[in-house]
């Protein structure tokens, strides 16, 4: 299977994401996603569905715990309805701090939370598309009321596709068990969806005696590349801030670790404690960027990726060009060439 390509409306403003959207669709990517860094991405993929047609619209990712799980199935379900049957909903859990600090909202172990959460998603789900009275009695979520006046139906497109968003071996395990795929944390290597995320997959998928031939894993690290080597430049030094922002996360030094740069975590948290945020970037060197980062401009990104990522990954998000700027020519023959990377599907590159 051909690998496919999704481009990130991450540094899009949000009054040229419906034309930027369009012109993307002419270039030919297969998938069109937002985060959730300064606003709602679901937002934004609605502005998207308005000026699509055939691309997959996805949140990459909507943060659940700030959000009741019956919030979330409405959105998804109406953005699907909206864009005809082409949403997938990719959801996330933030750490600790965030959660509590910056959305005033509960945590708990994040893991056994999330699980609850996506079962709780699916059975508000399953009550509209089957017609299952809603009975769902979690540790963290429980959903018993749902009348007519509320209730959306069955949908002519199906259930809503969910990913989830994992680094660690739970919520690995957790996506091939539940979901319908799984959205790899920027901050990952070839080497550990190789060593680590295949291994929990396919765990995960065995627990709940499924195969992993309809499951999509999404993303490969930090991909820098644009029309011209300076292009390339600024956007690997990019990449090198927030390898040096999401290394300074305790959550993430088991990537770190993997390689045997546990002690770098340490170094970066050191300098977040005294908020020196200016430094963090200067206590990565390229050996570690380079590991995380697949670096090339737009005529040579597909022979990189294949190098790096062929058999790894069934999905590889690169950045949006701006509307109004140079390359569009050069970003739609490297969504060309992508095509003929080979993808995951039916199972890895060992």
């Amino acid at each position: 299977m051909p690998m496919q390509v999704e481009s990130s409306l991450r540094s899009i403003p949000l009054d040229e994401v419906e034309t930027t959207s369009a012109e993307l669709e002419r270039a030919g990517v297969d998938r069109i996603c937002d985060s959730e860094i300064r606003r709602d991405p679901l937002l934004s993929m609605t502005l998207a569905a308005a000026k699509t047609s055939r691309p997959t619209l996805a949140t990459a990712v909507t943060i659940a715990f700030a959000r009741s799980p019956m919030v979330v199935a409405y959105s998804a379900r109406n953005l699907d309805d909206y864009s005809r049957g082409r949403f997938r909903l990719g959801i996330g859990t933030q750490v600790r701090r965030h959660v509590e600090e910056r959305f005033a909202s509960d945590w708990a172990a994040p893991g056994p939370k999330l699980r609850d959460y996506l079962l709780a998603l699916q059975a508000i789900w399953r009550t509209w598309q089957d017609g299952e009275p809603l009975s769902y009695e979690g540790r963290h979520y429980s959903l018993s009321l749902m009348t007519p006046e509320f209730d959306l139906g069955p949908s002519e497109h199906g259930k809503v596709r969910l990913d989830i968003s994992a680094v660690n071996p739970y919520n690995l395990e957790l996506a091939a068990e539940l979901c319908d795929g799984v959205r790899l944390h920027s901050f990952v290597t070839a080497e550990y969806i190789r060593d680590m995320v295949w291994p929990r997959l396919t765990a995960g998928a065995a627990k709940a005696g499924r195969d992993l031939g309809d499951f999509t894993v999404l993303g490969g690290g930090f991909i820098a590349t644009g029309a011209t080597e300076e292009d390339v430049v600024q956007a690997r030094e990019w990449a090198r801030s927030r390898v040096a922002f999401y290394g300074s996360t305790r959550a993430y030094r088991p990537v770190l670790e993997h390689h045997g740069w546990g002690e770098l975590q340490s170094e970066l948290r050191a300098l977040v404690k005294q908020q020196q945020w200016d430094q963090l970037a200067s206590r990565v060197p390229d050996e570690v960027l380079d590991a995380f980062c697949t670096a090339a401009p737009h005529h040579q990104l597909a022979a990189k990726v294949a190098e790096r990522l062929g058999g790894l990954v069934d999905v590889i998000q690169i950045p949006s060009v701006r509307v109004h700027d140079d390359g569009w020519e050069s970003f739609a023959s490297a969504v060309g060439d992508l095509a003929a990377v080979p993808s995951a599907a039916p199972g890895p590159a060992r």
